[in-house]
């Protein structure tokens, strides 16, 4: 069952965790390269923004963006920005993004995000998390995966698995962290490969963050997963 008052307060400290650990950087930093090829943390600082914004017109009933390129144009136009406004800009829309979600509100309805996709208005506040807590990594500034909680590394594989499957351009898998979870994924049809590894290393590939060098894929080559 989706708990989205405990997801919020989740993201309610993961945000800060994030804000303090961004604070320690200066503005040279920031307009340094990220871990995502072509993001600088501006880039990383700009989108996680942009997103908080996004998702707030999604529990409204907007639109989640104008569309691809006006997201893509402003997360360029707010990368270079010095490091106080990034964060004054990441906190604001947090806090709005928040304030919006504590109103009262159906949250078993259906809210539409990007590219045709749906979901539950109650796994937003998951959906936020998820933005939060892997940005923070990508800004590398000395959070890892390995850090991340079982409970959210758990939940995010499982996110992740389901929105591999049925695609077609992944091969039938079933993955396994030795001591956690399991998870089936992929296209219904044909034997599954099985892979197995640490649940950060299943996350960090899933994700596109790790190249699944660390896991080990029983019956075949690991397959290349198409971007999310």
């Amino acid at each position: 069952m989706i708990d989205h008052a405990r997801d919020l307060e989740s993201l309610r400290e993961a945000t800060e965790r994030l804000l303090g650990a961004a604070a320690a950087l200066d503005n040279a930093a920031v307009a340094e390269p990220s871990r995502l090829p072509g993001w600088s943390r501006g880039h990383v600082l700009a989108h996680i923004a942009r997103n908080a914004d996004a998702l707030t017109n999604v529990l409204e009933g907007r639109p989640m963006y104008p569309d691809s390129s006006t997201r893509d144009a402003d997360i360029e136009r707010d990368a270079p920005r010095p490091l106080a406004v990034q964060l004054d800009d990441v906190r604001n829309t947090a806090d709005r993004f928040r304030h919006s979600a504590a109103r009262p509100a159906d949250w078993s309805r259906v809210v539409a995000l990007r590219n045709g996709v749906t979901d539950l208005a109650a796994r937003v506040p998951f959906r936020r998390w998820i933005e939060i807590e892997l940005h923070h990594v990508d800004l590398g500034v000395g959070r890892e995966l390995e850090d991340l909680s079982e409970d959210f590394t758990g939940r995010e594989i499982g996110f992740l698995t389901e929105r591999f499957s049925g695609n077609p351009e992944v091969p039938s898998l079933t993955l396994a962290a030795p001591g956690g979870g399991t998870w089936r994924t992929g296209r219904e049809e044909g034997t599954a490969l099985a892979v197995t590894g640490s649940a950060p290393d299943l996350l960090g590939w899933l994700a596109g963050r790790r190249d699944g060098a660390a896991l080990d894929c029983a019956g075949g080559g690991l397959p290349v997963l198409p971007p999310l």
